[in-house]
């Protein structure tokens, strides 16, 4: 357990692996007890055994935050344990998080190294990387945070199997899927982030990757 705390932070730094975007490091706590509530989650939601909470990268899942700041964002993701929320505290006490977040100018934050667990996907947290966008249904995303997107998972594309590019609204989508793995078939929410819109102007401009299409 020492070394996936020191693990956590010889591979922090993204300029290690890409030179741009620029990635502003804002590290979330991780602890013993995020480790155990990761491995955990891993075993209970997914069917996984794992010695380590890492994850495959093999998607990348786009989400809004409904706050409006960076700020709120880390506080939310920061604590190791979900404060209220019984829809997603019954399934498990891990509080949820993201690999990035970006901000409404399109500055990209990392809170988690790209292959550290992270929970923001009901059935497929294991294989995806996680980017948050500061926005709702009230202040839709920034052309700004499109651009943004599109740089950092073609970042991501070059140094992992990237099949798929999805918004948080489509995760359902994959219940029929080998890629989907959750233990109990009616843990379900409904999502409506970041829109068919913004995903569907993304896709376009990813469109060169040959992403594969979402079931």
């Amino acid at each position: 357990m020492q070394y996936l705390i020191k693990f956590f932070f010889v591979v922090l730094p993204f300029s290690l692996f890409a030179q741009s975007p620029k990635i502003v490091q804002k590290p979330i706590t991780w602890n013993q007890e995020r480790i155990q509530l990761s491995l955990d989650y891993l075993k209970n939601r997914h069917g996984l055994n794992q010695s380590a909470p890492t994850i495959q990268p093999k998607m990348v899942v786009v989400h809004w935050t409904a706050n409006n700041s960076v700020k709120a964002t880390f506080n939310t993701f920061n604590p190791v344990k979900l404060p209220g929320r019984p829809e997603l505290t019954k399934a498990s006490a891990l509080n949820v998080s993201s690999q990035y977040v970006i901000d409404r100018d399109g500055t990209i934050y990392q809170f988690l190294p790209d292959t550290v667990f992270a929970r923001h996907t009901i059935g497929l947290n294991y294989c995806a990387i996680g980017i948050e966008n500061i926005g709702s249904r009230q202040n839709p995303l920034t052309d700004a945070q499109l651009k943004a997107n599109e740089e950092l998972i073609r970042c991501l594309s070059k140094m992992y199997p990237i099949e798929y590019v999805i918004g948080h609204h489509e995760y359902q989508r994959f219940k029929k899927t080998a890629l989907w793995k959750e233990t109990d078939p009616k843990y379900i929410t409904g999502k409506d982030d970041p829109g068919d819109k913004f995903m569907q102007r993304l896709r376009k401009y990813l469109a060169d990757l040959k992403l594969s299409k979402i079931p």
